[in-house]
Protein backbone atom coordinates (compact mmCIF):
# COMPACT_ATOMS: atom_id res chain seq x y z
CA UNK A 1 0.00 0.00 0.00
CA UNK A 2 2.62 2.44 1.19
CA UNK A 3 4.65 1.48 -2.45
CA UNK A 4 1.64 2.37 -4.27
CA UNK A 5 1.43 5.66 -2.68
CA UNK A 6 5.06 6.48 -3.06
CA UNK A 7 4.69 5.51 -6.76
CA UNK A 8 2.15 8.15 -6.99
CA UNK A 9 3.37 10.89 -5.20
CA UNK A 10 6.72 10.23 -7.58
CA UNK A 11 4.34 10.29 -10.68
CA UNK A 12 2.56 13.77 -10.29
CA UNK A 13 5.84 15.73 -8.29
CA UNK A 14 6.93 16.80 -11.81
CA UNK A 15 3.42 18.29 -12.94
CA UNK A 16 3.40 20.00 -9.55
CA UNK A 17 6.72 21.65 -10.11
CA UNK A 18 5.72 22.67 -13.43
CA UNK A 19 2.77 24.14 -12.25
CA UNK A 20 4.46 26.13 -9.80
CA UNK A 21 6.93 27.21 -12.21
CA UNK A 22 4.33 28.33 -14.27
CA UNK A 23 2.15 30.05 -11.55
CA UNK A 24 4.94 32.17 -10.96
CA UNK A 25 5.91 32.78 -14.21
CA UNK A 26 2.77 34.72 -15.19
CA UNK A 27 2.30 36.23 -11.68
CA UNK A 28 5.93 37.73 -12.44
CA UNK A 29 4.93 38.85 -15.91
CA UNK A 30 1.76 40.28 -14.93
CA UNK A 31 3.73 42.18 -11.88
CA UNK A 32 6.20 43.25 -14.58
CA UNK A 33 3.33 44.82 -17.24
CA UNK A 34 1.44 46.24 -14.75
CA UNK A 35 4.35 48.11 -13.25
CA UNK A 36 4.83 49.71 -16.45
CA UNK A 37 1.70 50.39 -19.06
CA UNK A 38 -0.84 52.44 -18.43
CA UNK A 39 -4.56 50.84 -16.93
CA UNK A 40 -6.70 49.46 -19.73
CA UNK A 41 -9.82 47.51 -19.50
CA UNK A 42 -9.72 43.65 -20.03
CA UNK A 43 -11.55 44.53 -23.77
CA UNK A 44 -8.91 47.41 -24.47
CA UNK A 45 -6.59 44.67 -23.68
CA UNK A 46 -7.50 41.34 -25.22
CA UNK A 47 -8.46 43.12 -28.75
CA UNK A 48 -5.14 44.98 -29.10
CA UNK A 49 -3.30 41.47 -28.26
CA UNK A 50 -5.65 39.21 -30.90
CA UNK A 51 -5.77 41.98 -33.68
CA UNK A 52 -2.57 42.20 -36.05
CA UNK A 53 -4.27 44.89 -37.93
CA UNK A 54 -5.56 46.77 -34.63
CA UNK A 55 -4.09 49.28 -31.85
CA UNK A 56 -0.81 47.46 -30.79
CA UNK A 57 -1.23 48.87 -26.94
CA UNK A 58 2.10 47.95 -24.95
CA UNK A 59 5.28 49.48 -23.41
CA UNK A 60 6.08 50.41 -27.63
CA UNK A 61 2.76 52.65 -27.44
CA UNK A 62 -0.28 52.50 -29.39
CA UNK A 63 -0.78 52.21 -33.05
CA UNK A 64 -3.79 53.46 -34.61
CA UNK A 65 -5.60 51.25 -36.82
CA UNK A 66 -6.62 52.24 -40.12
CA UNK A 67 -10.39 54.05 -40.58
CA UNK A 68 -13.14 51.42 -40.57
CA UNK A 69 -11.07 48.67 -38.84
CA UNK A 70 -12.61 47.45 -35.64
CA UNK A 71 -10.87 45.01 -33.34
CA UNK A 72 -12.22 41.79 -33.67
CA UNK A 73 -15.19 40.63 -31.34
CA UNK A 74 -12.47 37.78 -29.19
CA UNK A 75 -15.90 35.96 -28.00
CA UNK A 76 -16.15 34.77 -30.69
CA UNK A 77 -13.03 32.99 -30.74
CA UNK A 78 -11.97 30.05 -29.45
CA UNK A 79 -8.73 29.13 -26.62
CA UNK A 80 -6.74 27.99 -29.44
CA UNK A 81 -7.91 30.79 -31.75
CA UNK A 82 -6.75 33.15 -29.16
CA UNK A 83 -3.33 31.74 -28.31
CA UNK A 84 -2.85 30.91 -32.09
CA UNK A 85 -2.55 34.84 -32.28
CA UNK A 86 -0.48 35.75 -29.68
CA UNK A 87 1.77 33.38 -30.63
CA UNK A 88 2.27 34.75 -33.99
CA UNK A 89 2.35 38.66 -32.58
CA UNK A 90 4.86 37.82 -30.17
CA UNK A 91 7.25 35.56 -32.15
CA UNK A 92 6.92 38.50 -34.98
CA UNK A 93 7.99 41.13 -31.64
CA UNK A 94 10.64 38.67 -30.40
CA UNK A 95 12.39 38.89 -34.83
CA UNK A 96 11.94 42.57 -34.10
CA UNK A 97 13.38 43.02 -31.07
CA UNK A 98 10.56 44.39 -28.79
CA UNK A 99 11.55 42.45 -26.03
CA UNK A 100 9.21 44.42 -23.36
CA UNK A 101 5.92 43.90 -26.07
CA UNK A 102 7.14 40.50 -25.65
CA UNK A 103 6.98 40.54 -21.81
CA UNK A 104 3.35 42.51 -22.18
CA UNK A 105 1.61 39.84 -24.17
CA UNK A 106 3.27 36.90 -22.61
CA UNK A 107 1.19 36.32 -19.95
CA UNK A 108 -2.04 37.06 -21.86
CA UNK A 109 -0.63 34.31 -24.61
CA UNK A 110 0.52 31.37 -21.42
CA UNK A 111 -3.43 32.30 -20.12
CA UNK A 112 -4.69 31.43 -23.48
CA UNK A 113 -2.77 28.12 -23.84
CA UNK A 114 -3.80 27.09 -20.06
CA UNK A 115 -7.40 27.48 -21.38
CA UNK A 116 -6.28 24.62 -24.00
CA UNK A 117 -8.02 21.02 -23.24
CA UNK A 118 -5.96 18.52 -23.42
CA UNK A 119 -3.08 20.73 -25.85
CA UNK A 120 -1.87 18.69 -28.45
CA UNK A 121 1.75 18.40 -29.37
CA UNK A 122 1.48 21.64 -31.34
CA UNK A 123 -0.17 23.75 -28.75
CA UNK A 124 2.87 22.75 -25.94
CA UNK A 125 5.58 23.82 -28.48
CA UNK A 126 4.48 27.59 -29.06
CA UNK A 127 3.77 27.94 -25.32
CA UNK A 128 7.38 26.50 -24.80
CA UNK A 129 8.58 28.88 -27.77
CA UNK A 130 6.95 31.92 -25.78
CA UNK A 131 8.14 31.14 -22.74
CA UNK A 132 12.04 30.97 -24.29
CA UNK A 133 11.69 34.29 -25.74
CA UNK A 134 10.15 35.90 -22.47
CA UNK A 135 12.83 33.69 -19.97
CA UNK A 136 10.96 30.99 -18.46
CA UNK A 137 13.32 28.37 -19.26
CA UNK A 138 11.87 25.77 -16.23
CA UNK A 139 8.57 26.30 -17.87
CA UNK A 140 9.69 25.62 -21.80
CA UNK A 141 11.77 22.63 -20.08
CA UNK A 142 8.05 20.91 -18.91
CA UNK A 143 6.22 21.19 -22.57
CA UNK A 144 9.58 20.05 -24.06
CA UNK A 145 9.00 16.75 -21.52
CA UNK A 146 5.60 16.61 -22.26
CA UNK A 147 6.08 16.22 -25.89
CA UNK A 148 8.88 13.37 -25.40
CA UNK A 149 7.36 12.29 -22.72
CA UNK A 150 4.68 10.69 -25.31
CA UNK A 151 6.76 10.79 -28.33
CA UNK A 152 10.42 10.66 -27.73
CA UNK A 153 11.45 11.42 -31.14
CA UNK A 154 8.91 14.46 -31.68
CA UNK A 155 10.92 17.12 -33.58
CA UNK A 156 8.94 19.49 -32.14
CA UNK A 157 9.53 18.74 -28.69
CA UNK A 158 13.46 17.25 -29.33
CA UNK A 159 13.53 21.13 -30.93
CA UNK A 160 11.97 22.83 -27.98
CA UNK A 161 14.49 20.97 -26.03
CA UNK A 162 17.23 21.91 -27.37
CA UNK A 163 16.26 25.57 -27.50
CA UNK A 164 15.55 25.46 -23.94
CA UNK A 165 19.19 23.72 -23.06
CA UNK A 166 20.67 26.42 -24.97
CA UNK A 167 18.72 29.05 -23.33
CA UNK A 168 20.13 27.87 -19.98
CA UNK A 169 23.45 27.72 -20.47
CA UNK A 170 23.88 23.73 -21.33
CA UNK A 171 25.74 23.47 -24.44
CA UNK A 172 25.88 20.09 -23.84
CA UNK A 173 22.53 18.99 -23.55
CA UNK A 174 21.75 21.43 -26.82
CA UNK A 175 23.93 19.42 -28.69
CA UNK A 176 22.80 15.84 -27.31
CA UNK A 177 19.19 17.38 -28.62
CA UNK A 178 19.94 18.52 -31.75
CA UNK A 179 22.53 15.55 -32.50
CA UNK A 180 18.32 13.40 -31.93
CA UNK A 181 16.85 15.95 -34.22
CA UNK A 182 18.85 15.33 -37.25
CA UNK A 183 18.71 11.48 -36.51
CA UNK A 184 14.85 11.42 -36.27
CA UNK A 185 14.36 14.00 -39.02
CA UNK A 186 13.42 11.50 -41.95
CA UNK A 187 11.37 9.02 -39.77
CA UNK A 188 9.70 11.83 -38.46
CA UNK A 189 8.85 14.61 -41.18
CA UNK A 190 7.71 11.45 -43.06
CA UNK A 191 4.73 11.26 -40.78
CA UNK A 192 3.75 14.33 -42.49
CA UNK A 193 2.51 15.45 -39.00
CA UNK A 194 0.49 19.15 -39.42
CA UNK A 195 2.98 21.22 -36.85
CA UNK A 196 6.02 19.57 -39.05
CA UNK A 197 4.40 21.61 -41.94
CA UNK A 198 3.34 24.39 -39.61
CA UNK A 199 7.09 24.79 -37.96
CA UNK A 200 9.19 23.81 -41.17
CA UNK A 201 10.81 26.64 -41.08
CA UNK A 202 12.34 26.40 -37.03
CA UNK A 203 12.98 22.90 -38.19
CA UNK A 204 15.26 23.25 -41.15
CA UNK A 205 16.56 26.29 -39.56
CA UNK A 206 17.89 23.97 -36.27
CA UNK A 207 18.85 21.57 -38.88
CA UNK A 208 20.87 23.54 -40.70
CA UNK A 209 22.53 25.88 -38.40
CA UNK A 210 22.02 24.58 -34.92
CA UNK A 211 20.89 28.42 -33.50
CA UNK A 212 17.32 28.49 -33.46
Amino acid sequence: MNAKRSDATSATLPWAVAGIALVGFVALLAGQHFRSAPPTTDSQQAASAVDSNGPQGGPDGPVDAPPGIRAPDISSMSPRERADRLFDRIMRLDTEGKKDSVQFFAPMAISAYQMIPDPDADARFDMGRISVVAGAIPVAKSEADSILAKQPTHLLGLLLAMQAARASGDSAGAASYRAKLRSSEKSELAKKLPEYDRHIADIRDALATGTK
